[in-house]
């Protein structure tokens, strides 16, 4: 089992002081490999869950199992270092650096791995994304589509366990949606990442075989009901 989260609780303190509930989930698993869509509504805690299952966040209670380690047991330096190794992540924010290249980033995101860097690997992976011209151009010369792709490159260099992608494919133009999704879904595939793919395109979604709906197995009320015992 690639993803195991059991009993997470997570919510927010508002500015009266009261706790908003987002995430209430009794169980939610992924099987090594296994590529997963998941639809939700607009504020219905899809990002939380991807900051969560990655120990960006930590829940007030439960466990996030990725490959048989419970990263909320986790020290913050430790959940780093784990994520930076373990985890790929495509961020809606590219969070790409503009003082390098498009080459360079990706690089830089192999190094943070704790693996030896692989030049060619990460120059093949720009070249998927249709940069293989672009692999010297800094952040602020492409386009918002072309940083997209580069932020997926960068997420899939070090060969991650499990890959978060928050709307891969929401700026990136009609034109290369299909290159991108395929590069992320290839990839994996081939090096039996576990997927776990936000979107909210309909046509993105119909392309998985599995599609869960984060309404259908996430409870904030428990929150609430748990607080109230």
């Amino acid at each position: 089992m690639s993803l195991l989260l059991k009993d997470i609780r997570k919510t927010y303190r508002q500015p009266d002081g009261l706790r908003l509930p987002v995430l209430g989930i009794e169980h939610f698993e992924l099987q090594q490999g296994e590529q997963v869509a998941l639809i939700g509504s607009s504020g219905g805690g899809k990002t939380t869950l991807l900051n969560v299952i990655s120990g960006i966040l930590l829940p007030d209670s439960g466990s996030v199992k990725i490959d048989g380690r419970d990263i909320t047991q986790m020290s913050e330096p430790a959940r780093d270092r784990f994520r930076a190794s373990r985890i790929g992540i495509v961020f809606q924010t590219f969070n790409l650096l503009p003082a390098f290249s498009a080459l360079e980033n990706v690089l830089l995101g192999m190094s943070f791995s704790g693996r030896p860097v692989d030049r060619t690997f990460a120059t093949q992976l720009l070249e998927r994304v249709g940069l293989g011209h672009r692999i010297n151009q800094s952040p602020q010369r492409l386009s918002v589509g072309e940083q997209q792709r580069v932020a997926v490159a960068r997420a899939l260099a070090n060969k991650p366990v499990l890959l978060l992608a928050d709307e891969p494919t929401a700026n990136v133009d009609p034109s290369n949606q299909q290159l991108v999704l395929n590069l992320i879904r290839d990839t994996c595939r081939e090096n039996n990442v576990t997927l776990l793919m936000v979107t909210h395109a309909t046509e993105v979604a119909g392309t998985f075989t599995r599609v869960d709906r984060l309404q259908e197995f996430n409870r904030p009320e428990l929150c609430g009901q748990e607080s109230a015992a």
